[in-house]
């Protein structure tokens, strides 16, 4: 009974959070079209964000659902979007010079949904220490998201040789954007003892954005043969080779989640569960909708 209820709650929460990202995914309607970013993603969002912090209330998820909204309409953009290395790379010097403080010439919604999160994040008390480790961590978000556009570009050209091994397909997994979240939540929330270890839990969610990158590519692989995409069964390994690094990467997520624990435990908790999450997740399903 009290486990039925705790998910009762957990879900009611989702349900609050859900209602935050429909405002936030009005506000914006060109980045959201609705195949693919249909009802069910939307959900699928909410409930990720509450399963990973339960213990929250909306207010303090809003900072991570709206990361993680601009994480998918930037993801779509670059992917399926561009059509050009220079609209490619356009769009990440657009992203760069607004994290920077420059702006753009001509604000487009994406560019004006990120300068939104920065704002909301640079009125935070930890953004002063904390700011130059999300700043990175944009730049190597747009960085892996480019060379994924690259590798899949000539993955569609029949270029098989222009593509990445495994080992580097997997050192390229800052485009699943976890880490950027997961520094973005915390920015928004942490306490000071938090934002005081802030480096070991940047390291602690490289491994663990890596574990859910390979858990994405079991649930999504027939998807991406469909639309395209690059996928580590698509790089010479089966199913049980990849598991078997997924397994790999949780153990050592573990080994760097648990010296923080003391310090930190509801970031700690906070990375295991996306770990729990996303493995009964993906077990069944992925984020996105229909083309």
């Amino acid at each position: 009974m009290s486990s039925a209820a705790e998910q009762g709650r957990i879900c009611a929460l989702a349900m609050e959070c859900q209602r935050d990202l429909k405002r936030c995914v009005d506000s914006y309607p060109e980045l959201f079209p609705p195949n693919p970013f249909d009802d069910r993603l939307f959900a699928s969002v909410a409930l990720a964000n509450a399963f990973g912090s339960p213990w929250a209330d909306a207010p303090r998820l809003l900072t991570a659902i709206k990361t993680s909204m601009w994480n998918f309409a930037a993801d779509w953009q670059i992917d399926y979007v561009a059509e050009t290395r220079e609209a490619v790379r356009t769009l990440v010097g657009e992203c760069l010079a607004v994290a920077d403080g420059a702006g753009t010439a001509e604000p487009t919604p994406l560019t004006t949904f990120l300068a939104e999160i920065i704002d909301d994040l640079a009125a935070r008390p930890a953004w002063a220490a904390a700011g130059p480790r999300w700043r990175d961590q944009l730049g190597r978000w747009l960085a892996a998201m480019a060379q994924e556009w690259e590798w899949k570009t000539a993955r569609a050209g029949g270029r098989d040789d222009a593509l990445p091994t495994f080992e580097e397909y997997l050192e390229n997994a800052d485009n699943f954007g976890t880490t950027w979240v997961n520094l973005s939540h915390w920015i928004s929330v942490g306490d000071e003892a938090t934002i005081d270890r802030i480096d070991d839990l940047w390291a602690a969610s490289q491994e663990v954005q890596r574990v859910l990158r390979l858990l994405n590519d079991l649930a999504t692989f027939h998807r991406d043969l469909e639309w395209g995409d690059l996928n580590a069964l698509m790089l010479g390994l089966d199913r049980s080779d990849v598991r078997a690094r997924i397994d790999l990467l949780i153990a050592r997520s573990h080994d760097l989640i648990e010296p923080v624990k003391t310090d930190c435990p509801e970031a700690a908790r906070y990375l295991e569960r996306q770990i729990g999450f996303s493995t009964g997740f993906y077990g069944m399903t992925d984020y996105w909708g229909k083309l």
